[in-house]
């Protein structure tokens, strides 16, 4: 159990109310969907102009976001976007299968009626979003990326490891950039609904087993469909 010491927190947690926290949300925002591409440089005298902050300011916002892994620094030759290729997401990937189903199968021997109920709620948001998704991926990618990220949250809520949750969160966030790929350039054919229903049915008809093997599954299909993306896509530009 937690010893009540709270743990780094994850930078995309910044406030967008202070100006750092507002360029991070921004930069953040145009490196997920593609406006500053993986293995672009980020040159500060340029981009300071761009976000309508100082080069401290912006240093601060990239610096966010170098501990992100979505941006590095090399040393003299600046800030670049981090590339994308098909062996990082596997790593991602495989490393999250393996703590998130660890982290259900906690869940379904620990989870009470209130996590239940949570479950529930969190699905059927889900499922408003995927409705909406259908109509527009583009347009309506962020609103959808927040619901699945609170279902797949509240699956493992009563999982007691904070450590868990906390490298979990870092998968997850690693994840976005594929992810966003997938779900609007639709490589392969897949029925989310469906695959996040068996998911929730099986959770609750607390059979662990099923629910882990569906989830591991879930997960490695996303890779599955990047791995079905053009080729030119995971070529750093820099």
């Amino acid at each position: 159990m937690s010893d009540g010491t709270p743990l780094p927190p994850l930078a995309h947690s910044a406030s967008a109310n202070t100006l750092v926290g507002s360029a991070y949300v921004k930069l953040r925002h145009d490196i997920i969907h593609g406006k500053l591409p993986p293995g672009s440089r980020l040159r500060v005298e340029h981009l300071k102009d761009d976000y309508g902050v100082g080069a401290g300011t912006l240093r601060e916002a990239l610096a966010l976001l170098v501990s992100d892994a979505l941006v590095v620094a090399h040393g003299q030759r600046g800030f670049h976007v981090t590339p994308i290729s098909l062996q990082d997401f596997r790593d991602i990937t495989e490393n999250r299968v393996l703590l998130e189903t660890e982290a259900l199968r906690q869940s379904i021997a620990l989870g009470d009626d209130d996590w239940e109920s949570a479950v529930l709620a969190a699905f059927h948001r889900l499922g408003k979003a995927e409705q909406r998704l259908a109509s527009d991926p583009e347009a309506r990618f962020e609103e959808w990326e927040q619901r699945n990220r609170e279902f797949h949250r509240e699956l493992i809520r009563a999982c007691p490891s904070r450590w868990m949750h906390h490298f979990l969160g870092i998968l997850y966030q690693q994840a976005e950039r594929y992810r966003r790929l997938t779900v609007t350039r639709k490589p392969i054919a897949r029925d989310l609904h469906d695959e996040h229903q068996g998911i929730l049915d099986a959770t609750l008809a607390r059979d662990a087993d099923r629910a882990c093997a569906l989830l591991a599954s879930h997960i490695r299909l996303t890779y599955d469909a990047v791995a079905r993306l053009p080729p030119e896509l995971f070529t750093p530009s820099a």
